[in-house]
């Protein structure tokens, strides 16, 4: 029923762009967008009310709140990224479920880490806010993770006529 709704809604949005964008480009984009939009609203509330923008300390290592909000956000949209990628936006794929879900993670793995090497970059060492430089980081991140998941998560499997 989820499902149908937000389809509903899609095709709804998707009339003046049809000419111009494959429904499939459009779907991820808006799909990863209101995700996205989801992951910096998190990350906001958690940066600034949960944590204070304060240090976390665990007893082995201080954790930034920058990088401690990226860490207590991560797990809920990683479930709604999939979700969505999965039921949405990339419904053509014949790989199996758990095939789908082990590469969503790698792919996320190379997200994470390429999230975590632009934020320590862009708060660190060019100074930028965290909100913003999260903002920044995610535009970097989107585009390769649009790639990931086309030609690798979810791709379409050719069987071959043998």
């Amino acid at each position: 029923m989820l499902r149908k709704l937000i389809l509903t809604i899609l095709d709804w949005f998707y009339q003046p762009f049809e000419k111009y964008l494959p429904r499939q480009t459009f779907n991820y984009a808006a799909c990863g967008g209101a995700n996205t939009a989801f992951d910096i609203f998190l990350y906001f509330i958690t940066y600034n009310f949960v944590l204070d923008k304060q240090i976390v300390q665990t007893g082995l290592v201080a954790i930034s709140p920058h990088i401690a909000a990226f860490i207590f956000v991560f797990p809920i949209t990683f479930a709604t990224g999939f979700l969505l990628s999965k039921y949405i936006t990339f419904t053509e794929s014949n790989l199996r479920g758990r095939i789908q879900l082990v590469r969503y993670g790698l792919t996320v793995l190379g997200s994470i880490i390429l999230n975590y090497i632009l934020l320590k970059l862009f708060v660190e060492l060019v100074d930028l806010y965290p909100t913003v430089a999260k903002i920044v980081t995610t535009i970097i991140v989107v585009g390769y993770s649009y790639v990931c998941q086309k030609y690798f998560t979810f791709k379409v499997k050719i069987h071959s006529k043998e």
